[in-house]
């Protein structure tokens, strides 16, 4: 009896399976505030150099002097008439400001006057961040193999609380980036780590459906929450204290949460796999017989040894012996590339909310009322015309969109408002399908017996590549469109590179490395574009189905 039979007697869609759901769903809502927690503490507000004579006026009054200046925000002035005539500029710097605070809230940038020629201060903060990512996920990817995923979660998240909480005392870019790398461990690894523990515990229906929209839904949640609590507390450092807080809640999944039932099989601790499969039943109120158990104890003992006698199958497991495979190799290639490249474009869109005509809070709430029905959006569509029309369409017309909005930005000076927030929310619905139909595409096309380490190479790089993302929106200030016709060409050529990888929908995924070197062979580029034809060959069965994330 394997595991998806004793789980299945245990209970795969009851009260335990939705405690799961009910506590991803909180994680999502903890991970979301605390990724998009930078974003938030670094808008910077509109700011003009302060000048004695400008103490009494009004914003508008003030916006209205310096608008005559190529660099209002920037631009010291030497002399002024008391009645806010000849202004005329200094060629000294700024040392200090006015700020034009968003619904009163007074961000990190504003508060350290990280501004102007000192902007650039967040940005390596923010970097770093990425960098901790990627770090982080490599850290606890392997940690989760050694002391378990319920461990190596709970260190993750504390890790993130601890840099949250350096953050709330940061004065310099040393200290800000040291207090922004550690958070960043935790940005990918927890999430990462409880999905794969949900995934093995839960139905094929709950995955396919319940998961996705939990994490939708939830991570909506965060990000609006995030945003509007900013704003009623005021100030960024107590909005770190309510960010780096709700992390230490996760220590409480230790006692509520199963290890790894699979897991526990790999390290030969079979007796372990069983007491969490009784404690599932249990909880589910399911009664499972001594004898049902006896079997999948003589299961597992028969994989152990024949695992121990298959050497060579152990070896071709490694994943850089799928390298020696010609299209295989290209064809992992080719997922890396456009995996990363798609993060990239996530993270910067995402982030990318200032400069818009609007208060950044709004358009960062509207950004994640989008993320639902985008989840939808993506099931249905990968459903009916498959995972490579869904990737190549969605890259396609979000990097066209994110284009127009950019051109707008830059020759349209007075840019209708309407049409702007419609541009960037179409582009910021098209990125969350991308990423998720990128998702899931990668996972489909790598090997099952390589794509748990291929799947974290990709992640890894993801969040590697991501370092460029707050760069990217800094080159704004010397050309408004210039991450907009950036993140334009890098959606066309993932596109491009979507292009030359095979459809996965309706085909029995690649199990060896053999089987990966000949998925797809005859497939031409645009061959998706026909109607799939449902055949007792390529239509997945549920003996062929298999779960796309490796534990």
């Amino acid at each position: 009896m394997d595991f998806e039979k004793i789980l299945g007697k245990c209970g795969d869609n009851h009260r335990y399976q939705y405690m799961l759901l009910a506590l991803y769903g909180l994680l999502m809502f903890i991970v979301s505030r605390h990724y998009f927690a930078q974003s938030v503490i670094s808008f910077v507000p509109d700011h003009w150099c302060y000048h004695e004579r400008l103490e009494n006026r009004s914003h508008a009054d003030i916006a209205a002097i310096y608008s005559k200046f190529e660099n209002p925000s920037c631009t010291r002035l030497e002399s002024i008439d008391p009645d806010g005539s000849n202004a005329i500029a200094s060629k000294e710097p700024c040392i200090r400001w006015i700020y034009s605070y968003d619904h009163g809230f007074i961000s990190m940038n504003a508060d350290l006057n990280w501004v102007c020629d000192s902007a650039y201060k967040a940005r390596v903060g923010q970097s770093l961040f990425f960098v901790g990512s990627m770090c982080g996920t490599l850290l606890f990817g392997l940690l989760g193999d050694r002391i378990g995923r319920i461990r190596a979660m709970v260190l993750a998240n504390w890790c993130g609380f601890l840099g949250d909480s350096a953050t709330i005392f940061a004065q310099s870019l040393v200290t800000f980036s040291i207090s922004r790398f550690a958070s960043g461990l935790a940005a990918e690894a927890n999430s990462y780590i409880m999905y794969i523990l949900v995934l093995e515990y839960v139905s094929p229906l709950l995955r396919s459906v319940g998961l996705n929209l939990t994490m939708c839904i939830f991570y909506c949640l965060g990000m609006i929450s995030a945003s509007w609590q900013a704003v009623w507390l005021g100030n960024w450092r107590t909005f770190m204290v309510w960010s780096a807080l709700p992390q230490v809640l996760v220590t409480f999944f230790y006692f509520l949460v199963q290890e790894s039932a699979e897991w526990l099989v790999t390290r030969h601790d079979i007796d372990g796999a069983v007491l969490r499969l009784r404690r599932v039943a249990k909880f589910n109120r399911r009664e499972v017989s001594e004898t049902d158990f006896e079997l999948f104890r003589q299961h597992c003992k028969t994989k152990e040894s024949e695992a121990c006698s298959q050497v060579s199958m152990q070896k071709q497991t490694r994943l850089m012996d799928a390298l020696k495979f010609p299209r295989l190799r290209l064809r992992l290639i080719y997922v890396l590339l456009f995996f990363t490249i798609i993060t990239l474009c996530y993270n910067t869109m995402s982030r990318n909310v200032e400069g818009l005509g609007m208060s950044p809070f709004v358009m960062f709430t509207l950004f994640a009322l989008t993320l639902p029905p985008s989840g939808l959006v993506q099931i249905l569509a990968q459903r009916h015309v498959g995972r490579k029309f869904t990737s190549v369409t969605s890259m396609t017309v979000t990097g066209v969109l994110t284009a127009a909005s950019g051109i707008l930005l830059t020759f349209w000076k007075e840019p209708s408002l309407g049409v702007m927030v419609a541009l960037i929310l179409a582009s910021r619905f098209g990125i969350s399908i991308s990423t998720g139909a990128t998702m899931q595409m990668s996972a489909e096309l790598v090997p099952t017996c390589v794509r748990s380490s291929g799947l974290a190479v990709v992640h890894v790089m993801g969040a590697a590549l991501s370092f460029l993302s707050p760069f990217i929106l800094h080159m704004d200030r010397y050309f408004r469109g210039a991450s907009s016709i950036i993140l334009c060409l890098l959606l066309l050529l993932s596109a491009w590179l979507c292009l030359l990888v095979p459809e996965t929908r309706n085909k029995k995924l690649p199990a060896t490395l053999a089987e990966g070197e000949e998925f797809g062979r005859g497939e031409r580029m645009f061959d998706f574009l026909r109607r799939s034809r449902r055949d007792g060959k390529d239509t997945i069965n549920a003996d062929t189905n298999e779960k796309l994330m490796a534990e």
